[in-house]
């Protein structure tokens, strides 16, 4: 079993059940409010844009919530997912650390989304529902909620921020190959697009305005919900799948990470994989292994190392419920750098949460530094990181060589949550010394911190 390099599971032996880190907290999560009221929100002030299932998801203190058989039906086009044993890379790097990674680019979108676009669905489908509108950054969860949408039959209309719209063609072609409407975003089919291109014609969009105009167009229209690939507790709990699986593997290998990684944007990925071994922390105390977890994120626009943990808007328009959360400003628009599914001003309410309760450390990187990571790990593994993963991938390679240098022989467990097959242009650019390292712009924060609501 030393020399194994992928460890893998059968598909009966794939979880029956997500994981809902909201029965082990030991603080529950701030309230998500009414921004009229400042009160609570309840599943009627929901109902417009999720079926009722979704909903009771969302707010659910049950530790296990049963995935449906139709759901792992279709989830056993790919799951379980490998868990890959990175020997080659460990060999390059010189490390006495062991690197596994879990790769989610096995799924037919290529990357972790579809873990909750299949889900989500489904639920519509169930309720009734003939329509979904929906945002993108890279175009990862758009085209995942597209090969979801054409399995249950739904019509899917995808917003798509206009700098990746223009980026990354191909991902927009494999969106409309699963039958789904991409626009670019901002457009002129919502007033909240509108109302953007009145003030910058040329703005480069971002997942914000993209939210907007989503759930615009699902307030408006009675036949269409609103699905969201990151960041809502039911989405994290979707992923959670992720972590289950590879602690399953993990046992299959004899082993048990020290450190556990994943890139985070709006943190669905990075709570998938990070989510059940907190978990398994909280619940056993102090008698359990405590292992670091790392949080990475994109120096451009970040949000758990140089956000505002406070109450905020989801989207730009103000059209969605204050949530409290490490937040840039509901209208600050990052730099169009590659990592198109990482430039959200916020994170998810439960990774913000954990990281005030101080059970996982953020990390912030440059674009350069993640593709040079991202190179090196193709060229010892043969896998082309997303521009997402690359983040993760960074953190991996620093932390092994922190081994190094240590002489420590510890276990790193990373999720790369995509492969980068279509953001080829992108590693164009940096084989080519196009790419530039881009910062957030330091007024443009101070004004959208400025901005934020005023919360009793």
């Amino acid at each position: 079993m030393s020399e194994t390099t992928k460890f893998l599971l059968s598909e009966d032996q794939m979880p029956k059940d997500w994981y809902n880190i909201a029965a082990d907290l030991p603080v529950p999560p701030p309230a998500p409010l009414h921004p009229a009221t400042q009160q609570p929100i309840g599943p009627a002030d929901l109902a417009p844009l999720f079926p009722m299932a979704l909903i009771e998801q969302e707010v659910s203190t049950e530790r296990r919530i049963e995935i449906p058989e139709p759901v792992r039906e279709v989830l056993r086009l790919w799951r379980p997912s490998p868990l890959i044993r990175a020997r080659r890379l460990e060999k390059a790097l010189g490390t006495p650390a062991k690197i596994y990674f879990k790769y989610e680019g096995v799924s037919p979108a290529g990357s972790h989304k579809p873990n909750s676009a299949v889900p989500q669905a489904w639920y519509n489908g169930q309720a009734g529902v003939k329509k979904l509108a929906t945002e993108t950054g890279a175009g990862q969860w758009g085209s995942s909620l597209a090969f979801a949408g054409s399995l249950f039959g739904l019509d899917i209309t995808i917003y798509q921020v206009r700098v990746s719209y223009d980026q990354k063609p191909y991902r927009r072609a494999l969106m409309e190959t699963y039958g789904a409407r991409c626009v670019a975003s901002p457009s002129n089919e919502t007033q909240s697009g509108r109302a953007v291109l009145a003030q910058n014609p040329n703005h480069l969009g971002s997942l914000g305005i993209a939210i907007s105009e989503a759930v615009e167009v699902a307030a408006l229209n009675e036949d269409t919900k609103y699905a969201l690939g990151s960041v809502l507790n039911h989405v994290l709990l979707h992923q959670t799948i992720i972590g289950e699986e590879a602690m399953l593997q993990l046992e299959m290998a004899g082993d048990d990470p020290d450190v556990v990684i994943g890139c985070t944007g709006g943190g669905s990925n990075f709570a998938g994989i990070a989510f059940p071994f907190i978990g398994l922390q909280l619940r056993g105390g102090a008698s359990v292994k405590q292992r670091r977890i790392i949080a990475v994120e994109p120096a451009a626009c970040p949000s758990l190392t140089r956000g505002k943990y406070a109450y905020d808007f989801g989207d730009t328009a103000h059209l969605t419920p204050l949530v409290k959360m490490h937040t840039l400003g509901s209208t600050f628009t990052p730099a169009g750098f590659h990592a198109g599914g990482l430039r959200y001003h916020g994170m998810a309410p439960l990774v913000s949460h954990v990281k005030e309760l101080g059970l996982i450390e953020a990390r912030a990187y440059h674009q350069t530094a993640c593709f040079e990571a991202g190179v090196m790990f193709a060229r010892a593994e043969g896998i082309v990181p997303a521009p997402e993963a690359n983040h993760a991938v960074r953190c991996a390679i620093d932390e092994a060589l922190r081994c190094k240098a240590e002489g420590r022989a510890e276990t790193i467990l990373f999720n790369l949550s995509g492969h980068g097959h279509f953001d080829m242009a992108a590693y164009q650019n940096y084989l080519s010394g196009g790419l530039v390292d881009q910062d957030y712009d330091e007024a443009e924060l101070a004004m959208a911190l400025s901005g934020l609501p005023a919360v009793a």
